[in-house]
């Protein structure tokens, strides 16, 4: 059977359309839903990069990851039968540590199966992050940076602004603890190293040592991330 130009034409500004859709979705959310390929199994594509961005909007001139498109792409991914699993990738500097907590929480709620690769660096808050998924990797040139928490804006120097720094600091060492196979005692003594930085208290591990610490399960690139996703599809497939 022969096509008519027309349906031809039609055909290709379809294509055309779904490819411009997919390019602002990359560009405005940093996602993709990665469903099309040859696996036929759903994966959702999150990237985290930049700084993660809290209440207030970054400059202009920062890149940014914005907790209010991430979470409903989260819940989205988590009600979506289609999609079967989530590939994060990281490189952030860190940034707000409640939003970056809310999406690490909600990365590490899902019931589908999770994978986060750290690329570049996943310092600060970005440490929960990386952590938060079921599967965590980083490339060998990778790095994590790990440290007190910091306060910016205006700073009260009472004791209870002081007790409030350190519960937020717990938390944060507690999630990455029961995320990780990392102690909650050995990354504090990480957070408050004062040989390893200039000018700075904290550690920076590449990535065989942020996983000999037990802080991220394997180095490998995107490939060892995606052969890791499709097992845990697969067996999640098989408990269904």
């Amino acid at each position: 059977m022969e096509h008519s130009h027309s349906d031809r034409d039609h055909t290709a500004e379809t294509v055309q359309a779904e490819r411009n859709e997919e390019n602002t979705e990359i560009r405005e959310t940093g996602t993709l839903d990665l469903g099309n390929g040859h696996s036929k199994r759903g994966i959702q594509l999150l990237t985290i990069i930049g700084e993660i961005e809290g209440h207030e909007a970054v400059s202009g001139n920062t890149k940014a990851t914005k907790y209010e498109h991430l979470l409903p792409r989260l819940a989205e991914a988590e009600e979506d039968e289609k999609t079967e699993g989530v590939l994060i990738l990281l490189n952030t500097l860190g940034g707000d540590v409640e939003a970056g907590l809310a999406i690490a929480e909600m990365i590490a709620s899902l019931s589908k199966p999770t994978v986060s690769l750290v690329l570049g660096g996943s310092h600060s808050i970005g440490g929960p992050l990386a952590v938060s998924a079921d599967y965590s990797f980083i490339v060998p040139t990778g790095t994590m940076i790990v440290h007190p928490v910091r306060s910016t804006g205006m700073f009260i120097g009472v004791i209870q602004s002081y007790r409030n720094m350190e519960k937020t600091q717990d938390r944060i060492a507690r999630f990455i603890a029961s995320h990780s196979r990392i102690t909650q005692e050995r990354l504090l003594e990480l957070m408050l190293d004062s040989t390893q930085l200039v000018k700075d208290v904290g550690t920076m591990l590449e990535g065989e040592e942020a996983v000999r610490e037990g802080l991220i399960d394997e180095v490998g690139g995107i490939s060892q991330a995606f052969a890791k996703l499709h097992e845990l599809i697969d067996e999640r497939r098989k408990k269904g």
